[in-house]
């Protein structure tokens, strides 16, 4: 197809990241790659889009003309890992992403235990920020491979954690269980002067049915008596954090973002942090609405899309704003799960997977995948605008649904649906 069809000359390509395959910029590069193979002379608007999790630091540096600062500082597992934060260039506010010293890609997958893992790291972040003498701290919560509470930011902060001896808690949400007392006269004075705001997932909460350690613990490696033993620790947090800390106005068990990056939002909020919606604070610096309008198809994906994807996922933030424009809406995915076709305002969604194939060479091809993927959804809209209008509904991209192969834990493969938005099975 040598030029591009006149419906489609402005295409906005906005996808999240892939965990543990694909950065946010990658993946728009990916799908631009795509597009440009079947509109060669389209305009296309990358709009790489973060969530707090990997890759938010530098995106945001990037937005605004800022800087990273590179340092070391302590890993999910306890090791010296290599780290930054960013400096935006309106001089006033830092960015500290939790991903970027705690996330799960820096926890090797046979120490997978978020009853062990910390986010001292993070506070030391933190500290390192208010070194600078920045006093307004954007913490982007996301990607975490913790369940800690935030206890280790908040050890690294300066405050005691205390088991009935008197003895200073080890790492992990684990020893949560063991807390009796929480002594806040060493925190750093410098929070006191500043404006700690944390983008967070607003669905995320700590405790209850939904709490983050039921949630997000066995992606974390936990098995199911660890999630009892996490949840039960980050009970005991919360109510111990809230007595010694005098906390007041916000309820750290069930508060919107309370669990965010394994309940780093309420250790935060305990000292006085802002838990604010990841896409408010995020997106403003990028004028996504605009652009939005401007196009006559806007592509978003993300690693996967299913029913959890309307609780504050990339994807579904995107149709939400493309639709108050009127913006058709497709999205791309590594995975199409329960509940993939009923996100408000995606038009349809096509899995990237041609073929049962093993999972570690789907993550390593994801590149390859996702562009190949996009040129096949492309030319079926294209083919779709050209059928009778009577017609034009069966050439909507053939929707694919990935799952585990009975046969191996670790392959993937599609299954391929009636090829409307609402195939026959989706696994």
């Amino acid at each position: 197809m040598s030029s591009p069809s006149p419906v489609l000359n402005r295409v906005v390509v906005a996808p999240s990241g892939f965990k543990e395959s694909l950065s946010a910029r990658a993946a728009a590069d990916a799908i631009a790659a795509g597009v440009r193979r079947v509109l060669p002379d389209a305009e296309i608007d990358r709009i790489p889009l973060v969530d707090g999790g990997e890759g938010t630091a530098v995106a945001l540096a990037s937005a605004t003309g800022g800087r990273l600062v590179a340092l070391a500082a302590t890993g999910p597992v306890g090791d010296r890992v290599g780290t930054h934060f960013a400096l935006l260039g309106t001089g006033d506010t830092a960015v500290v992403e939790m991903a970027a010293v705690a996330g799960l890609s820096l926890v090797p997958r046979a120490l997978r235990d978020p009853g062990a893992t910390t986010t001292y790291g993070v506070g030391e972040l933190i500290r390192a920020v208010l070194g600078t003498g920045v006093r307004r701290v954007l913490v982007g919560c996301g990607d975490s491979g913790t369940s800690d509470g935030g206890a280790g930011a908040l050890q690294a902060l300066g405050a005691r954690l205390l088991d009935a001896d008197g003895f200073e808690l080890g790492p992990g949400g684990r020893e949560l269980n063991r807390l009796v007392r929480v002594d806040p006269s060493g925190l750093d004075a410098r929070l006191k002067d500043t404006e700690l705001l944390v983008a967070c997932n607003p669905y995320n909460v700590l405790c209850g049915e939904r709490g983050v350690a039921r949630v997000f613990g066995p992606q974390k490696g936990a098995t199911p008596a660890q999630v009892e033993e996490l949840s039960a620790g980050l009970e005991n947090w919360a109510r111990v954090l809230t007595r010694d800390l005098g906390v007041v106005g916000t309820d750290l068990r069930t508060g919107s973002g309370t669990g965010a990056s394994g309940g780093l939002g309420a250790g935060l909020a305990a000292v006085g942090a802002r838990l604010l919606p990841r896409f408010d604070v995020l997106l403003g610096h990028l004028d996504l609405d605009a652009r939005l309008a401007r196009a006559d198809l806007v592509l978003t994906a993300e690693g996967a899309l299913d029913h959890q994807t309307p609780r504050g996922k990339v994807p579904a933030e995107v149709a939400r704003r493309a639709k108050l424009s009127g913006r058709p809406v497709l999205a791309l995915a590594g995975t199409l799960g329960e509940g993939a076709h009923d996100v408000p305002g995606v038009d349809a969604c096509h899995g990237i997977m041609p073929a049962p194939m093993a999972l570690a060479d789907a993550l390593l091809r994801a590149s390859e995948l996702l562009t190949d993927a996009t040129e096949r959804a492309l030319r079926m809209v294209l083919l779709g605008a050209r059928l009778p209008a009577g017609s034009a509904q069966a050439a909507v991209p053939v929707t694919g649904a990935v799952s585990p192969d009975a046969g191996s834990p670790d392959a993937v493969s599609p299954d391929v649906g009636s090829g409307t938005q609402r195939p026959s099975s989706v696994r």
